[in-house]
């Protein structure tokens, strides 16, 4: 029997919609399950209530009995009501097998008839509380759920903590939740020890930043931009009642706020956290405005801002709750931003453009004066203008491009309509500003802004570029937009070559033809020689060098140090599609990875410094893959996560970062997780029809498949990477080293002569480029081939030679997948663990833990040193095909399917078909009669 307060919940509430929490979800259910008891805590709108109505209804289905309550604060001072809403509906169950003086407490309890009470029926009502949950456990599980046990009448708190800890040994089980406002809060100490022993505590805390988009996605708010949300999160602290009620508040506002200023704070929040502000003065309240107006509030700054009674005011503030109190901090801060924001939206106007203009001249900061500057002011100045334009140049030269961003815009709002620069031509420079910043959706919104209402083409051109720089790898989503940047362009060289060289990307990414790029860079870096742009110049080489580079076309080399002379411009030449990073890839892919590991390093130093989000998550991933062909797993995979993490955050690069994120899992993390990233790029590159992702993307999936030891499946995503190849026109095998994965996977299912011409067909290519580390990697597949083919003593030596050449290279994972091939070939069908020791100390020291785990897995055992590899065969076999020989021969030594696979490289449903046809060629039924073959054969 269930029971609950309100009967019916408004709402369903599944599991996979408590965003954010699935960990802490997932140990309560597992305490539950075991029939342990749970309490979830936290502070207000942190999302207890979601998660014990989610626990509560997975859970509850496995219960006979749920009894419920959720105590409200106007109702704590009623007596025994938690206890009603938790038993009301039981009570004529139980009642019957309750001793008479416990029943007569609990129904005067229950239903108000005579004058229970704690004092006089104390025992009493203790004792039938529990006899009453023992009786329903008695007839199957019981489970109480309790949400704000905070508002529980004393009464009611006090019988059901009295049973909680007396219920040990029985079905019955307690899912509450608590409002909390520290971790060492008193008031959690006390309800915990009113639960069962052995409760399990979880605390929620706030949500990331991610987890408030998903939220805010989820509750209809996903229109909202980048930079709304990360305002919201910061704001809301990571509480999803307050963000959801901010992203409300936003969609339902027909204005935005200006730049700089505070989220709009609906009536309902405001209420909540400033219930105590009508316990401050008046002077209290002008002061906590001039500090909720400051980016860094201190009681310097408010002094030199009027408030001459600061510290008396903000100790004031701190016994009311609204400040924190923090005796060695020197900054005034909030107890929680929001109550800030809502300071600030409860002002009126002209106290809120005081407080600014008194900033204005208190800040030390030329940034922090120039905004609080603006946001005194109102209409146009074309004085106020130029110091917001000058803070925006310092902003941007301090590496805060998200600042010069939002003073930009300030800038162009205070910018006469004929003033010089324009305010569209201001607005630009902040759209640039957010796209540094990672604020796609805010620069697009800018651009589409301008778009609108400019009519000078240089001004159109520069805004049609923004547009395409927002869509990143969804060019194609944009095309209309080339027609409409080339007719604005009309026949001036500057503006053509900035839309050449969109187009050399467009080329790239939506057709997938690297000659047609190649020749579109080159036309617009020509373009922009004789417009004199320097720096669309640099772009368009640099871009050329790396589609050169990728192609393996001669003219790279000599490409990249045309993209180096001089003049350079600095802001190219720490762009991750600048020279420098052309060079980071011509460096590691000629297998010289200490100086690219130098050249990458020293730019993703300069992209942080300048703020460059998008640059920076490129070079996270440059350094990762640096470190992951070095071998170093495990750092490789700490900065692919850093890379994937900041590329969700900001919306840039996640196809690329989840790739190579699936590749360093693969190597030294999870490969279920490898095998997940891998899927989730193949899809987001094909929804996007990004040919030229969609071959790295395949090709990370082929070697997590690989390694996850399904070959079928590494040939099928392969194969496809090898067709996309070949139409995109890339023929250096270093771009994405698949080719040997390939190779051993098509060995392993059988296809030796198709593992052979991919060999050849790419050695061919690396021979031609001087690939070292390629030709090395294809030797050991063709050492593979070899042992396939029966010619073991050649595979041994050509496996020996390519680790030996992948060592002095620096390929420490390679190297050690050429130590693990070379110990199954040795080891025969039964080897002992010390034939693996170089592999393992190898992968260790790479810290390959999938690695690890096949070696660990590899057919072992202890005793006699192994046998010969394969024993002479008898004249029957001749007539079979090499693998064919080779599988029968090792089932003549006894050796097991799997064995066997392990031995040759080869799937164990590639020995079962093997063996098959040895069957039917030798009009035989069994492995029984092929050791039968052998007996005959050897006996006199």
């Amino acid at each position: 029997m269930t029971v609950r307060r309100d009967f019916q919940e408004p709402a369903r509430c599944r599991p996979d919609l408590v965003i954010g929490r699935e960990e802490l979800f997932a140990s309560a259910r597992e305490q539950l399950a075991s029939g342990g008891s749970v309490l979830l805590h936290g502070p207000a709108g942190i999302g207890k209530s979601t998660v014990l109505r989610a626990l509560a209804e997975e859970y509850g289905a496995t219960a006979r009995t749920v009894l419920r309550c959720s105590a409200t604060e106007s109702e704590s001072h009623l007596p025994f009501l938690a206890l009603a809403d938790l038993l009301g509906l039981v009570l004529d169950e139980v009642s019957p097998r309750l001793p008479a003086a416990q029943r007569t407490a609990l129904e005067s309890a229950l239903t108000g008839r005579g004058e229970s009470s704690l004092q006089r029926d104390g025992l009493a009502l203790r004792l039938a509380v529990l006899s009453a949950l023992r009786a329903l456990a008695a007839h199957g599980p019981v489970l109480v759920v309790a949400d704000d046990l905070q508002w529980l009448d004393p009464a009611s708190a006090e019988l059901l903590g009295f049973a909680a800890r007396r219920l040990e040994g029985t079905p019955v089980q307690l899912l509450c939740a608590v409002r909390t406002e520290g971790r060492q809060s008193q008031e959690y100490d006390r309800h915990l020890r009113a639960c069962p022993p052995g409760t399990l505590a979880v605390r929620l805390g706030p949500l990331s930043r991610t987890q408030v988009a998903e939220l805010l996605d989820h509750r209809g708010h996903g229109c909202l931009s980048r930079s709304t949300v990360r305002e919201i999160h910061r704001t809301s602290g990571g509480n999803p009642l307050f963000a959801l009620e901010l992203g409300r508040a936003l969609a339902d506002s027909p204005t935005p706020p200006r730049p700089g200023e505070p989220l709009p704070v609906p009536t309902s929040l405001r209420a909540l956290v400033l219930s105590r502000l009508d316990m401050l003065s008046v002077e209290a309240r002008r002061t906590l405005l001039v500090a909720s107006a400051g980016a860094r509030p201190t009681p310097a700054l408010l002094h030199a801002a009027g408030r001459e009674n600061a510290e008396a005011e903000c100790a004031q503030a701190a016994e009311l709750g609204l400040l924190a109190t923090e005796p060695d901090a020197p900054a005034v801060r909030f107890a929680h931003p929001l109550i800030s924001a809502a300071l600030y939206a409860e002002a009126p106007a002209h106290e809120r453009r005081a407080a600014h203009a008194a900033l204005s001249t208190a800040a030390s900061d030329p940034i922090e004066r120039a905004r609080h500057l603006a946001l005194a002011t109102t209409g146009t100045d074309p004085e106020v203008a130029a110091r917001l334009a000058e803070a925006a140049a310092l902003a941007r030269d301090r590496g805060a491009p998200s600042v010069a961003a939002q003073l930009g815009l300030l800038a162009a709002r205070h910018t006469p309509a004929d003033g010089t620069p324009s305010p569209e031509e201001r607005r630009l420079t902040a759209a640039e500003d957010a796209i540094t910043a990672g604020e796609v959706d805010l620069a697009r919104d800018i651009a589409r802004e301008v778009l609108a209402r400019a009519t000078v083409p240089a001004d159109r051109v520069r805004a049609w570029m923004i547009v395409i720089d927002t869509a990143g790898h969804t060019m194609a989503e944009v095309d209309a937009v080339f027609p409409q940047a080339l007719a604005d362009a009309g026949d001036d060289p500057r503006l053509l070559a900035l839309v050449h060289y969109q187009l050399a990307w467009r080329a790239l990414i939506v057709e997938g033809d690297f000659t047609e790029a190649r020749q579109a860079a080159a036309h617009a870096a020509e373009l922009a020689a004789r417009g004199a742009d320097r720096r669309t110049e640099l772009l368009s080489l640099a871009f050329q060098a790396q589609t050169e580079t990728l192609m393996g076309h001669p003219e790279a080399p000599r490409t990249i140090k045309r993209a180096l002379k001089e003049p350079q411009d600095p802001r190219v030449a720490w762009h991750h599609n600048g020279a420098g990073s052309a060079r980071f890839r011509w460096l590691v892919m000629g297998d010289q990875l200490a100086e690219a590991r130098t050249t990458v390093t020293a730019l993703l130093r300069e992209v942080r410094r300048r703020g460059s989000v998008e640059s920076e998550v490129h070079f996270l991933r440059g350094l990762a893959e640096t470190e992951l062909r070095a071998g170093h797993c495990g750092r490789a995979l700490e900065l692919a996560r850093d890379s994937l993490r900041l590329a969700r955050d900001s919306g840039i690069g996640e196809t690329a970062s989840a790739m190579l994120t699936s590749l360093a899992e693969a190597s030294g993390g999870d490969v279920d997780r490898a095998l997940a990233l891998a899927r989730e790029a193949v899809d987001h590159a094909e929804e996007d029809g990004d040919q030229m992702y969609l071959s790295r993307a395949l090709g990370a999936l082929g070697y997590a498949q690989l390694v996850a030891g399904d070959p079928a499946g590494t040939v099928r995503s392969l194969r496809r990477v090898r067709t996309l190849e070949l139409g995109l026109g890339i023929t250096d095998p270093a771009r994405g080293r698949w080719q040997g994965d390939l190779a051993e996977a098509l060995v392993r299912i059988g296809e030796v002569a198709e593992a052979q011409d991919v060999i050849d067909v790419s050695r061919e290519h690396a021979l031609r480029l001087g690939r070292e580390s390629v030709l090395a990697v294809l030797d050991r597949s063709e050492a593979l081939v070899r042992a396939a083919r029966g010619d073991l003593e050649a595979a041994l030596a050509q496996l020996t030679s390519a680790q030996d050449r992948l060592g002095k290279l620096g390929y420490g994972l390679e190297e050690a997948r050429a130590a693990f091939a070379l110990a199954r070939l040795r080891g025969g069908p039964g080897p002992s663990p010390a034939v693996f020791d170089e592999a393992t100390r190898m992968f260790r020291r790479c810290r390959a833990l999938p690695w690890l785990r096949q070696v660990d897995e590899s057919p072992a055992a202890d005793g006699p040193e192994p046998a010969p590899a394969v024993p002479e065969a008898p004249a029957a076999l001749h007539a079979l095909a090499a693998m064919e020989r080779q599988v029968a021969a090792l089932v003549m030594e006894g050796a097991t399917n799997r064995e066997i696979a392990a031995r040759l490289f080869i799937s164990v449903k590639t020995v079962e078909a093997t063996l098959t046809r040895v069957y039917r060629k030798l009009g035989i039924r069994s492995r029984v009669d092929i050791v039968r073959l052998a007996a005959g054969h050897r006996a006199p």
